[in-house]
């Protein structure tokens, strides 16, 4: 490590993306072990194991006693742990996964970022004393704000489609998934995915550097429900210094979920850590499965056919929409990134959901479609949904790449 730290110094390391670095596996041209010294790997994707500690004040000092109940923008969260007795101030504990008490579609993952962009959040507090304190604040008010992905960066995913007869709601698709192999939905980045790139776990470990949304942070070790099979991380970051572009709300067919976004170099300190780089979507498996449940495996694919050279956004044709009275894309958006006749490209995940569901084509993208056997009957199943998002990987994995060149960030 220390070799590679002094050639950063000195300018003369060579850094690559994984984007990058597999395109070049692709071509044929891939540089060979003593010509790589780091990897930025990258992935964005529904992270339910997300939650935020908070600390703000909500009134002046004496007021009450100390908080037992706590909602932002509807969203409750939990009170604690420290009473902050008398002082006017709030810890607070904020799930990600979280649904506003107004709203199920709004949850932890919108809120905090309307939070970050600067946006006002209504709170409200009931106290231990009977009291209620109603009051708004910004990101300026925040005193503390840490985020604990207690299950991030996964390896493993499971695509799903839906073989049964009735539509299913599940986390897994951004609405109720049609009935018999209508469409299909997936997660993961393939070949780009930190995890995917360094089995197993020869640099990823407990106490390495990451970026989390944008925001240095660290490895606090293996996730919740990790395996050396299906591992992931448990990582935290200052919630104050993350860029809202790579975190927010993803809407699922059980309400809002929450996305975030992580880059974690892979310093090529051996032949075996640069060995295990060479990976590609075509030679990473992913199951397929009823969306009932993933334990009801129905065939199997790979990341090279769910990704393919697939379009990563969708373009909008203000010609060909109806500017219908209920427009679909708005009520579906699962970033809410389609609104009155308008695409926030930066809040658009690149789902794919708005092609699949205009009735007008007014949003031009190709998302793909696989071939599967199912039940020994050969079947071709259009991609509906991703819940993984490339681009924002892409560039965050960048951004690391930069950052590690500024010497920003040190391994």
């Amino acid at each position: 490590m220390a070799q590679i730290n002094e050639k950063i110094e000195k300018g003369e390391a060579n850094i690559y993306t994984a984007e990058e670095f597999k395109k070049l596996i692709k071509k044929g041209n891939a540089p060979n072990f003593e010509e790589v010294d780091v990897v930025t790997t990258g992935t964005c994707g529904v992270m339910s194991g997300t939650a935020a500690i908070l600390n703000f004040i909500v009134s002046e000092p004496g007021e009450f006693i100390r908080a037992s109940e706590v909602y932002l923008n509807g969203v409750p969260a939990y009170a604690g742990p420290c009473p902050n007795e008398w002082l006017g101030s709030v810890d607070a504990i904020l799930h990600g996964t979280a649904h506003s008490i107004h709203d199920e579609s709004y949850g932890g993952g919108f809120l905090l970022k309307d939070l970050l962009e600067g946006r006002e959040i209504d709170v409200r507090v009931e106290s231990a004393d009977g009291k209620t304190i109603e009051n708004t604040i910004t990101i300026e008010d925040i005193t503390r704000g840490q985020i604990i992905g207690a299950r991030m960066a996964f390896k493993n995913y499971t695509a799903f489609t839906n073989p049964n007869k009735e539509a299913v709601s599940s986390i897994f698709a951004a609405t109720p998934l049609e009935g018999n192999l209508r469409g299909l939905t997936f997660s993961g980045c393939g070949d780009l995915n930190p995890l995917q790139n360094d089995i197993p776990h020869n640099v990823i470990k407990e106490g390495s550097k990451v970026l989390i949304n944008g925001a240095q942070g660290y490895i606090l070790g293996d996730g919740t429900r990790s395996s050396a099979e299906k591992p992931n991380l448990m990582l935290s970051a200052d919630l104050c210094k993350m860029d809202p572009y790579y975190i927010g709300g993803f809407r699922t067919g059980q309400g809002g979920e929450i996305y975030d976004t992580v880059a974690i170099p892979i310093p090529v300190l051996n032949e075996e850590i640069y060995n295990n780089l060479l990976i590609t979507d075509d030679m990473v498996d992913i199951p397929v499965a009823d969306i009932k449940g993933r334990h009801l495996p129905l065939a199997e694919t790979n990341y090279a056919k769910l990704w393919g050279e697939y379009d990563l956004r969708p373009q909008y044709n203000r010609d060909n929409c109806s500017k219908c009275d209920s427009c679909i894309v708005e009520d579906i958006c699962p970033t809410n990134a389609f609104k009155k006749e308008k695409l926030n490209i930066a809040h658009c995940y690149g789902c794919g959901m708005c092609v699949s569901y205009c009735k007008n084509d007014a949003f031009d993208m190709d998302i793909g479609s696989v071939d599967l056997n199912i039940n020994g009957r050969d079947v071709n199943i259009p991609i509906i949904c991703r819940q993984s998002d490339r681009l924002r990987a892409n560039k965050l994995s960048l951004k690391l790449k930069k950052m590690i060149e500024s010497k920003e960030f040190k391994l």
